[in-house]
């Protein structure tokens, strides 16, 4: 059977919506420390990120009717990079929708949007493997290639 996929960019009127799945993103990636990362904080951040101008955009994958996933995107620049370039911070794909190629369009749908910004590339940071194994070799399928981890510091 063949599931009917939409993309469509995700309104500033839905970021209850996107913030609620990157709370689910999170509490399945850092289980047992989801007091890290409160819902109303990941609302809130979405309410504000998600308005013109910004440079963060999100998608949001409709099965359905059903919202089954999310991609969020931000422009950067770098110099190695030649010059702006794109970012999926967060990638969250339902797990009743998974292995149903709904990543994958969504990831086709953030290298559209990169070819409509102009960006030359998109990076991702790699979760750690091998517990994220799957995740890596997703990406890697889907055309990234490893260029290595990267480290955060709080300011």
């Amino acid at each position: 059977m063949n599931l009917e996929v939409e993309i469509i960019e995700a309104k500033p009127e839905d970021a209850d919506l996107v913030g609620g799945l990157v709370y689910d993103l999170l509490v399945e990636l850092f289980a047992g420390q989801s007091h890290l990362f409160p819902p109303e904080k990941m609302k809130k951040a979405a309410v504000s990120l998600l308005q013109p101008e910004t440079g963060v955009w999100s998608f949001l994958a409709v099965c359905d009717g059903e919202v089954a996933g999310v991609i969020n995107l931000n422009e950067c620049a770098a110099i190695y990079a030649g010059g702006k370039f794109g970012e999926i911070t967060e990638m969250y794909v339902k797990p009743e929708y998974r292995s149903k190629a709904i990543g994958k369009k969504l990831i086709g749908r953030a290298r559209s949007f990169a070819k409509e910004k102009s960006w030359e590339v998109i990076e991702v940071g790699a979760p750690d493997v091998p517990r994220c194994q799957k995740t890596v070799d997703f990406y890697l399928k889907t055309g990234f290639e490893e260029i290595g981890p990267r480290l955060e510091m709080s300011v």
